[in-house]
């Protein structure tokens, strides 16, 4: 896909976030309408996967740490065919697959179990070690969220990153400045953001993470970097494409109702 294909295709993810948290009047659509776009250029450009052969050894591996975000991720599973669209509406109901966080147990194309803010890093890191271990080429991206690094689990995932040299992960940062108590300078600041993964060993790549050319070419200069794990700082804007719900933190767990649903699905339709 070129770049107006993939913004096109980031506009179909958003509306399927809206619907899957519409029907179940539960879920997280701030953080997942902000990471649409990465995970779009991921999913149909990035990533070494097959949807016909989901467990295929050499596949790139994706780990959504903010899991609540799991809305943009069905989406994409559902469009590159990992399973039937139609499933997106069991979205977060009882005895349907596709729960409130991603289960790898359930789901054809999720690689890790996540829900628990912290502990995607060091998860990724264990696939990231795995492949250098077996000599395999692929790549792993754990996606986090500013508010997640708080976490003291992920400095130390950070500081294993950097001992064993795992230029095969790329770190995302998903930096919204969101959650869901506030802005995260009130609740617990983790700025500069920048210069504290720096200081863990990491390339640094800063972008904005709703400009696809930007994230393409960061994916690109990630691959070439050796000898040093890669944190992409996407600089977002929580619940982007729908006017309503942007930059609001109410919005970070929050279902839309019906005039806000129509509303939001109104919007996304003549972008």
């Amino acid at each position: 896909m070129d770049i107006k294909e993939l913004e096109k295709q980031a506009n179909e993810v958003r509306k399927r976030i809206i619907e899957q948290v519409y029907s179940a009047q539960s879920g997280h659509p701030g953080g997942a309408l902000s990471i649409a776009d990465i995970l779009t250029v991921l999913y149909f450009k990035e990533l070494n996967i097959d949807e016909k052969n989901p467990k295929m050894e050499n596949r790139d591996r994706v780990v959504l740490s903010k899991g609540h975000a799991c809305a943009a991720l069905y989406a994409c599973l559902a469009m590159r065919g990992y399973f039937e669209e139609d499933k997106l509406q069991g979205f977060r109901k009882i005895n349907q697959m596709l729960q409130g966080h991603p289960d790898m147990k359930k789901i054809l194309g999720v690689d890790m179990t996540t829900g628990s803010l912290g502990q995607g890093l060091s998860c990724a890191n264990g696939m990231a070690i795995a492949g250098k271990l077996d000599k395999k080429d692929y790549r792993v991206y754990c996606i986090l969220g500013d508010g997640e690094i708080e976490e003291g689990q992920i400095w130390e995932a950070a500081m294993t990153s950097n001992k064993y040299k795992l230029d095969n992960l790329c770190v995302i940062v998903d930096n919204n400045n969101l959650q869901i108590d506030g802005t995260i300078d009130e609740v617990m600041s983790s700025k500069p953001i920048d210069e504290k993964f720096k200081s863990f060993g990491f390339q640094i790549i800063k972008i904005d993470g709703h400009n696809i050319e930007e994230i393409i070419k960061a994916f690109e200069v990630a691959k070439n970097v050796k000898d040093k794990p890669t944190c992409i700082i996407a600089k977002t804007i929580k619940g982007k494409g729908v006017s309503f719900m942007e930059n609001k933190a109410v919005w970070h767990g929050k279902a839309p109702n019906e005039e806000e649903y129509i509303k939001a699905i109104k919007e996304l339709e003549v972008k």
